[in-house]
């Protein structure tokens, strides 16, 4: 089981990488939280990885982060409905300690909000991956700066601000660069002004 990846990485592009790792090139699937973290191209680049055997197809999917690799194992092995691709486009589209904050406050209209995710589904992912996340992960670098030690808070911002018409991918990314500056501790209300402020 390949579980990282060390080398330079070769080529990217939003949804791919190659990895050189002393002369044997990977070819890695990966979220756009994780290509945009990505170095140079001949940089020395590390990937947590999932490797995803299906009867037609072998994928090697990577992460910035081992919270992401497992959060994105989570999606796919535990929640029926969810395939790789699926599980791939929900993590482009928001952080994974989004993910997990919308998920343990219940919030269907935010999950549902990811393509290929429908309020069926939304209601199965929090219903089977609700009690998995007790906090959360950390892994590392966290998608959201210092961690977001009140998840509840960052989800009510991120359901204000889609309630108001910002696009699920731009609220989570005013969201994290307002926990950013506030600090993990700031309450929704703090975060949704500074969210709009920067719009």
């Amino acid at each position: 089981m390949i579980v990282a990846l060390r080398g330079k990485l070769a080529k990217s592009s939003p949804l791919g990488a190659v990895v050189d790792v002393n002369g044997v090139f990977y070819g890695v699937s990966i979220p756009l939280t994780t290509a945009e973290r990505l170095p140079k191209i001949g940089a020395e680049v590390f990937l947590h990885t999932l490797a995803v055997y299906r009867e037609d197809s072998h994928t090697l999917y990577g992460f910035a982060t081992e919270g992401d690799r497992d959060f994105f194992a989570a999606l796919v092995e535990k929640v029926s409905g969810i395939g790789p691709k699926i599980a791939l486009n929900m993590l482009s589209r928001m952080s994974a300690d989004s993910l997990k904050s919308a998920i343990m406050a219940g919030d269907v209209s935010l999950l549902s909000k990811c393509p290929g995710i429908g309020r069926k589904t939304a209601e199965r992912l929090v219903l089977e991956l609700r009690g998995a996340f007790g906090a959360p992960a950390s892994g590392g670098a966290s998608a959201l700066p210092q961690g977001a030690s009140n998840p509840a808070n960052v989800s009510d911002a991120l359901a204000a601000l889609v309630a108001l018409g910002v696009k699920p991918a731009d609220a989570d990314k005013a969201v994290r660069a307002a926990v950013s500056k506030l600090g993990a501790d700031a309450n929704a209300e703090e975060l949704i002004r500074l969210s709009l402020s920067s719009k």
